[in-house]
């Protein structure tokens, strides 16, 4: 498999789903206002040998921002926990098609794996693919999916986690801050393409977290992260994201930072620059919930 290519048919992991050295996730996760239990979800039909990769919980426990990225020693001990080694092939999926499994994505190549795979279309793709699912996640599934967060709480209260399978190498250039973000309205040195909806960044539309001012970081563009995919929720084909991002002036010849809500879907734009041979695409991890609601940063409207 060529880390080139950012994603994974059903066909592919239908074929190499018993290799010993590939792991799936299913990596689900919903709005708050959409009102679904992704862990419900997995323990009803989940692609079979799957584990559960808990957006929410495999985050900074420090941050009251929405699942910012652990410390390296909390995502190495959670994966570890996950029984994922260095060594192998990580396939992610989520339960829209292609959404949180981006994310994670993300988060695997900020620690240092390039060996990770977005399922393309997830499971609904899976599914409609007549490929089998398993239901009632067996003990050892959910045992896993609980002692990653418990070592994740362990990292976190300063004690002793079981033992790290998983070495990490951070790639800083791969996550921004606030600060950095602040820093590039004035030297420019980045293109930043925001993920969320037009009427989102124009502030003409509401945030959906309280407390969080409408707009958009002053000099950036906005490519809403479904036009990165197809009806399916499959990622484009080359050529046809490449319009996209000319189309709002985006050069693939210069530096790209991408942010959205909380950090989610901008890695979505990230996966369809990867595609396009971009691979050091920054995500802004905080993203709109914490520009738009600190009182200081600058708020432009369309």
């Amino acid at each position: 498999m060529s880390t080139t290519e950012p994603v994974v048919s059903v066909d592919w992991l239908h074929a190499n789903l018993r290799e010993p050295d590939i792991k799936v996730l299913d990596a689900s996760w919903y709005m708050p206002d959409e009102q679904r239990n992704p862990l419900q979800e997995y323990q009803v039909a989940h692609i079979p040998g799957a584990f559960f990769f808990d957006v929410d919980g495999i985050s900074d426990r420090t941050s009251n921002l929405p699942h910012m990225l652990p410390s390296e020693e909390a995502f190495a001990a959670a994966v570890s926990a996950l029984g994922i080694e260095n060594k192998d092939g990580v396939v992610v999926y989520d339960g829209k098609g292609l959404f949180s499994a981006a994310r994670v994505w993300w988060m695997f190549r900020v620690f240092g794996h390039d060996r990770v795979w977005v399922l393309d279309g997830g499971l609904p793709r899976w599914r409609a693919s007549g490929y089998d699912v398993e239901s009632s996640a067996s003990s050892d599934a959910i045992l896993k999916a609980s002692a990653a967060s418990e070592a994740i709480e362990k990292v976190y209260h300063g004690q002793a986690v079981g033992p790290v399978t998983f070495q990490t190498k951070f790639q800083p250039h791969l996550v921004w801050t606030l600060e950095q973000v602040k820093k590039n309205i004035e030297d420019k040195t980045h293109q930043h393409v925001d993920a969320r909806s037009k009427a989102r960044f124009d502030g003409v539309a509401t945030e959906p977290r309280k407390g969080i001012r409408s707009g958009h970081v002053p000099g950036s563009k906005c490519i809403p992260f479904p036009q990165m995919l197809d009806t399916s929720h499959t990622l484009l084909p080359a050529d046809e994201l490449k319009k996209k991002f000319d189309q709002e002036g985006i050069s693939l010849d210069s530096p790209v930072v991408t942010s959205c809500g909380t950090g989610v879907t901008a890695c979505i734009l990230a996966l369809g620059l990867h595609r396009l041979g971009k691979t050091d695409v920054a995500v802004y991890d905080g993203s709109w919930t914490e520009w738009g609601a600190h009182p200081e940063t600058p708020v432009s409207t369309s």
